[in-house]
């Protein structure tokens, strides 16, 4: 099985994908602050959810990664390192680190338990007693973004899966008794039409953000639409080599904004109106109140400021708590953006 990894050879640049701001949105505040918990993108066929999602590749920011490594540890964090980092730095050996570029790895959907957590061998553990692994595709996500297109379309224990490790930020696998982990700290993004299945509750939660996407109905945004793509598909090198300046200002404003984060705060007052929020619109749980905090946060640095505002509530709050409204069977359920504006005093 092939697992794919993105790269900005002729893809449509994201820097020219012609609206869809939320999507756009979405992603960039998780390749801000990972923490915030990958992104849900849903919405009807032709959207550019793929193609904004595979293009991220060109405005991704380099990341630090030990050289050697299979699992790419950032030599940064040794207590997330994988074992044999971990044991080389108790015997004292200075871990070489280089910058590698950060990517979209692409997991299809016919991928199987084995082939996403890895494969434990077995019959060299009996003969030797040492372990064997075979690394999979969350090895190969860590530092990176995973992408599952058609998400709802995929096994659900896959997709639980998926959701652990990067909740976890760790690969746990235990085969026979014998058991083995690994670093597994990614952004899950994952799209989806809603016409050809949905997610259930418990899932959908998982995810730190959701979007709906659709396409626009402006006569002259769409005509827009049409004349970018066909002068890319006429000259992809020469489109892409005309957005190069404008690829390269959003990859050093996420860097630059990646560093802020740090720096940002909220005093009570903000904490105080996610909170009301969060039981405003009738959350289970603490996942949406810090999800929303962080998602403000990463809003706030991507803005280049370090202090969050109610308007960052504003413009995450509907990503947040949209896909964790309460619903009845057939019942479609829109966010109210008045109703946010009232809990906000806005």
């Amino acid at each position: 099985m092939q697992i794919t990894m993105a790269n900005d050879t002729l893809l449509f640049p994201f820097v020219r994908v012609v609206g869809q701001e939320n999507m756009k949105k979405g992603l960039l505040l998780n390749i801000i602050d990972p923490g915030i918990g990958g992104v849900l993108i849903k919405g009807e066929k032709g959207t550019a959810k793929s193609t904004s999602v595979r293009s991220l590749a060109q405005i991704l920011p380099p990341r630090l990664s030990v050289v050697g490594c299979p699992y790419h540890c950032d030599p940064r964090y040794p207590k997330r390192m994988c074992i044999q980092c971990r044991e080389r730095l108790s015997k004292g050996e200075k871990l070489e680190s280089e910058e590698v570029p950060m990517s979209v790895v692409e997991l299809p959907l016919s991928a199987t338990e084995d082939r996403v957590s890895g494969t434990l061998d077995l019959e060299h553990v009996l003969k030797t007693g040492e372990k064997k692994f075979e690394p999979g595709v969350l090895a190969q996500a860590n530092g990176n973004i995973l992408y599952v297109d058609e998400v709802n379309l995929l096994d659900d224990h896959i997709i639980d899966l998926l959701l652990d490790s990067a909740a976890m930020g760790v690969n746990y696998i235990e085969r026979e008794g014998v058991s083995f982990s690994h670093p597994a700290k990614f952004v899950l993004v994952g799209s989806m039409n809603p016409e050809e299945g949905s997610l259930r509750p418990q899932l959908l939660d998982r995810f730190g953000l959701c979007v709906d996407v659709e396409g626009d109905k402006n006569v002259d945004v769409r005509m827009e639409v049409i004349k970018r793509r066909m002068q890319f598909d006429k000259d992809p090198e020469g489109y892409l080599a005309s957005c190069q300046e404008d690829i390269a200002a959003l990859r050093s404003k996420i860097s630059e904004a990646r560093a802020l984060l740090p720096k940002v705060t909220l005093d009570d007052k903000i904490l105080h109106d996610i909170v009301y929020t969060s039981i405003h619109f009738k959350m289970e749980g603490h996942r949406a109140d810090i999800t929303m905090m962080r998602a403000a946060k990463a809003n706030a640095a991507l803005e280049g400021r370090t202090e969050v505002t109610k308007q960052d509530l504003r413009v995450v709050a509907p990503l947040v708590l949209g896909h964790r409204l309460k619903k009845r069977a057939f019942e479609e359920v829109t966010f109210d953006m008045k109703e946010l504006d009232l809990c906000l005093g806005l």
